[in-house]
């Protein structure tokens, strides 16, 4: 099937989709308060946002120090061939982020190994921590908040992401179809990755469910995994 954007414009969600993607859109946001934390991490992916968001959030106190966790996907080895973490860091660092302020763990292949090897990279390094505001793509906030609370658990987690409005962060990426399926997929593997133990459960409003199973048969299928 294809998807029904291709004859609109690059960064325009299309109209018989916008209410079921802003629905998940809206469910993926956990709408934490920020307050200071121990440290910071953010989590790579194909999205500066999270860079931009992290150094942000430094430069206005909330933690006093940031990991960058992430290798590489499919989705990010063009965009960042030194992996995703080195970038981040180099962009925090070059917007001011002091270097000594900045770690890098950068062979993370997934949410899971995000939290397992920073925890020891922590560890290794004598830094213990009570709590983290975690920096993630916005439409990853609640699968993280889950894995960290299953891989983490006494860990407080506070979620944020670069404060888009839905239409902006499209621009931002550039591709509709690009973000459909990856919200998509993020809201698949709320159920799944907990099934597999690898997250805590989430509830999922059956609305949410709805607009799940609209947007996969209006072929917004692949980031879905079996």
């Amino acid at each position: 099937m294809t998807h029904a954007d291709q004859s609109t414009p690059a960064t325009t969600i299309p109209a018989e989709h916008r209410a079921d993607v802003e629905t998940l859109w809206d469910y993926h946001n956990m709408h934490h308060e920020l307050r200071p934390c121990d440290i910071g991490i953010g989590l790579g992916s194909h999205d500066l946002g999270v860079a931009i968001i992290a150094t942000d959030l430094y430069h206005r106190g909330y933690f006093p120090r940031i990991v960058f966790t992430g290798a590489n996907a499919p989705t990010t080895i063009d965009r960042f061939p030194r992996g995703e973490a080195v970038h981040y860091a180099e962009y925090a660092i070059e917007h001011g982020v002091p270097d000594n302020a900045v770690l890098v763990e950068p062979n993370a292949a997934n949410t899971q190994q995000n939290f397992e090897l920073t925890r020891k990279l922590l560890d290794e390094r004598g830094a213990r921590v009570q709590s983290a505001i975690v920096m993630s793509r916005p439409y990853q906030q609640r699968r993280a908040y889950a894995t960290a609370k299953k891989i983490w658990p006494d860990l407080d987690v506070v979620c944020a992401s670069r404060p888009l409005c839905l239409d902006d962060y499209v621009r931002s990426i550039g591709s509709p179809t690009k973000v459909i399926d990856m919200i998509v997929g993020d809201t698949q593997r709320i159920d799944v990755y907990a099934v597999r133990g690898f997250a805590v459960a989430q509830e999922m409003p059956s609305s949410v469910r709805a607009a799940l199973n609209n947007l996969v048969k209006a072929g917004y299928t692949s980031r879905l995994i079996s």
